[in-house]
């Protein structure tokens, strides 16, 4: 069976689907007022990707693109991914499909911001993500990490 991931939809299937997700919050509960106020259709497209296997969505993260203004991670300032609520499924853990999501996000060739949740930073190193070499952002109590493409550079105070 191909395993692919694809760009989820918005319409009430996909919703439901989201609820068995620890991560589901309050992203998904105001998709769902849209969706009830009919301020989306069925087809739009959503910040979220998933992998689904057979019928049942199975992993799933969202992805948005920030603008270079608003970019305090890179340089010189680039635009980036942010990914968030990256997660698979307890059942179908540990088969690769959170690599699979995050190789995804890695082919639109731009730099990658996430915070990782608890534990999770073993996963996060072996897809070669490194922490943010400064002290900016520990205020803000995130403990980002980031991943490069070919050519784009870590942002350092130290330079």
């Amino acid at each position: 069976m191909e395993i692919k991931v694809e760009r989820l939809k918005i319409n009430f299937k996909t919703l439901e689907e989201f609820k068995k997700f620890k991560e589901y919050g309050l992203q998904e509960l105001s998709m769902l007022e849209d969706l009830e106020a009919n301020m989306v259709d069925n087809d739009s497209d959503s910040p979220f990707y998933g992998i689904y296997y057979g019928d049942k969505l199975v992993a799933r993260m969202s992805l948005y693109q920030i603008d270079a203004r608003f970019d305090r991670y890179f340089y010189p300032p680039h635009d980036y991914l942010e990914l968030w609520k990256l997660e698979v499924l307890p059942d179908y853990q540990g088969k690769g499909f959170g690599s699979q999501l995050v190789e995804f996000a890695k082919s639109f060739g731009l730099p990658i911001k996430t915070n990782p949740r608890v534990k999770s930073r073993e996963f996060w190193d072996k897809m070669g993500f490194a922490s943010v070499d400064y002290d900016m952002e520990r205020d803000l109590g995130e403990n980002p990490l980031v991943w490069y493409p070919e050519g784009v550079k870590a942002q350092s105070h130290h330079s």
